[in-house]
């Protein structure tokens, strides 16, 4: 038996890197998974790539209306929510005096406000004792260069998860924030121009970590079943950081 035999579970941002891994590692422990993206070709790619019992929806977390044919889809299915796992979300580096508004804006939207409206709407359908899970980033707190306005947005990512933790409890709801460290994904690669500067961050990143390498999503997936089982039935509004020591020592 698996883990989640018998579980409804949602990844926003399920079609690559952490998201993709979390998804696969749900549904093999048996549950029913619905994924979001916003490209219907990767979605179809990613959905055959998990196999199991899944449903790809095409969602933009920022759109309110993707967000409400989402959950119509699980709700006309007769289903409801074991576990939903918020992870949408991305990045550009930009220094404090090249933010734009623009980026500003589509950081925001993309991680806080897509963040916060994927829960919101998930309400009437989550069950009782449901685990929701957030991805924050170690940059909430490290202050890396570059990097502010994404490290503010998930900054508020951790802000949510305590918030909600409370406002949950009487609904036995468990909120919870993953905040990776380096993790080796797509997302991360196309932060640099090409493929060798892609390397080169890779390496520079890798050598701050005390293990000495990047993560890998799998990493991150097994944290996220932990949080999404029973097996974490006494934590909530915690941040659990996987990041190879990077913001540990």
């Amino acid at each position: 038996m698996g883990q989640l035999d018998g579980k409804t579970a949602v990844v926003t941002g399920g079609t690559s890197g952490i998201g993709l891994a979390a998804a696969e590692r749900f549904a093999a422990e048996g549950a029913r998974v619905y994924i979001t993206g916003r490209r219907q070709e990767t979605l179809e790619k990613a959905a055959q790539e998990i196999g199991g019992d899944v449903t790809a929806v095409r969602a933009d977390s920022a759109d309110l209306a993707s967000l409400d044919r989402l959950y119509a889809t699980i709700a006309e299915a007769g289903h409801h929510i074991d576990v939903l796992f918020a992870n949408a979300g991305g990045g550009e580096f930009a220094t404090l005096e090249q933010v734009t508004e623009e980026h500003f804006d589509t950081t925001f939207d993309t991680n806080v406000k897509g963040t916060l409206f994927t829960v919101q709407k998930a309400l009437p359908l989550l069950v009782d004792g449901a685990s929701v899970i957030l991805t924050g980033s170690i940059a909430a707190t490290v202050g890396n260069e570059a990097f502010g306005v994404y490290g503010a947005s998930k900054a508020a990512i951790r802000s949510f998860s305590r918030t909600w933790a409370n406002e949950l409890r009487g609904r036995n709801i468990r909120v919870n924030t993953i905040a990776p460290g380096p993790i080796t994904t797509p997302g991360l690669n196309n932060l640099a121009p090409d493929d060798e500067q892609a390397a080169q961050l890779r390496d520079t990143l890798a050598a701050g970590v005390p293990l000495g390498r990047m993560g890998q999503p799998e990493e991150v997936a097994n944290v996220a079943l932990f949080l999404a089982t029973d097996q974490s039935s006494y934590i909530t509004g915690s941040e659990i950081y996987v990041d190879g020591g990077a913001n540990q020592v």
